[in-house]
């Protein structure tokens, strides 16, 4: 009875119901912006930048020459090439890059081969002593999404996390050679939760979904914990949290961690869709916190990609979208950050934990 009141309402105001509403998919929704407000083109990045997150995306040396060119178009002047590898594959992605001079740094992961077994920290030293040796200047990124450090090559370390007592000689050494390391700690928060009409970030859920099933997970503020207890336990170690510790559903957890410990720094790669919806809660937190955060992207080499962070940064843009960069279904806004802030994250606080 009641939908035919409304279907009779409908027609007397002469409004036609329709079915596209229900037969539009949500992984297919992408809504443009309808505001006639600020849209602002930033063609290349205020002040210098080091880009302190990104992968060896370029397989050529042509690709690397146009990724330089792409660096120099949007004031790029040095980008870190965190390979995750040790031994033979290490040394072949140093040979590439370094022949580019101060324009790439290249950094090691460690080798996590036979973890196991009695005497592998020590082999994992002198690997790293290695690597280091070759040109590698700093370790990453080191990822743990539950199930133990899984990243570096050429195997994973299940069951085994950045705080375990194996992994301390490594790390304190990493400190004693000036070699900042790069941690990869759990998942954004939306993708612990159910996947259903009340999940925030739904349009990435399911693929990043966290498998809680999985016997001896460790889940999101357990995994902050192995973080902190390596960074406690190595204070001469400088430690850098990627993507904000995955807490840019909640940056005070990170903000917490920043003022108790000084050798602890965050890059913000990678998760400028996450951030970009709450733009004063999270610009308060880059104003505070400007001295710890670095900038990255994680992102491939794309020149729209760096244009996209540098808008997210530096302009008071609202209610953008970018489909083609973020699987979200929100709208960005920019972050409007000061120039003494822009001039640390760029470039200055990197400057000081780099060799």
């Amino acid at each position: 009875m009641n939908r035919i009141i409304i279907l009779l309402l409908c027609i007397s105001f002469g409004i036609l119901p329709s079915r596209a509403q229900e037969d539009v998919l949500l992984k297919d929704y992408r809504p443009k912006s309808v505001y006639n407000i600020q849209k602002t083109e930033v063609a290349k990045a205020k002040y210098p930048v080091i880009d302190v997150h990104s992968h060896p995306y370029a397989s050529s040396d042509e690709e690397i020459r146009e990724w330089i060119k792409t660096m120099d178009e949007q004031g790029v002047e040095k980008t870190l090439i965190l390979s995750y590898q040790t031994g033979d594959k290490f040394d072949s992605i140093y040979n590439v890059y370094s022949k580019y001079g101060d324009r790439f740094e290249i950094w090691c992961g460690f080798d996590y081969t036979g973890y196991e077994e009695k005497g592998w920290t020590e082999k994992a030293i002198k690997e790293l002593e290695r690597c280091f040796k070759v040109g590698a200047k700093g370790v990453g990124e080191l990822g743990d999404k539950g199930l133990g450090l899984f990243y570096s090559g050429p195997s994973p370390a299940p069951g085994m996390h950045i705080n375990d007592p194996r992994m301390q000689p490594l790390l304190k050494r990493c400190g004693e050679l000036r070699m900042p390391v790069n941690v990869h700690v759990a998942e954004p928060i939306w993708m612990y939760e159910p996947i259903d009409n009340q999940n925030d970030g739904l349009m990435n859920a399911e693929n990043w979904q966290i498998d809680k099933s999985k016997p001896n997970l460790l889940l999101h503020g357990e995994l902050i914990n192995t973080l902190e207890e390596a960074v406690s336990n190595n204070p001469g170690t400088t430690f850098i949290a990627c993507h904000y510790a995955n807490c840019s559903y909640d940056l005070n957890i990170l903000g917490r961690l920043f003022d108790k410990y000084e050798n602890l720094y965050a890059d913000i790669s990678a998760r400028y869709a996450e951030t970009a919806p709450t733009p004063r809660a999270t610009g308060a937190f880059y104003k505070k916190y400007q001295d710890r955060l670095l900038y990255g992207t994680d992102m491939g080499m794309e020149p729209s990609m760096y244009r996209t962070t540098f808008r997210i940064l530096e302009t008071g843009d609202e209610h953008f979208y970018e489909h083609d960069l973020f699987g979200y279904h929100w709208a960005l806004n920019g972050l409007d950050l000061d120039d003494e802030t822009l001039r640390k994250v760029y470039s200055e606080n990197a400057k000081k934990i780099l060799r």
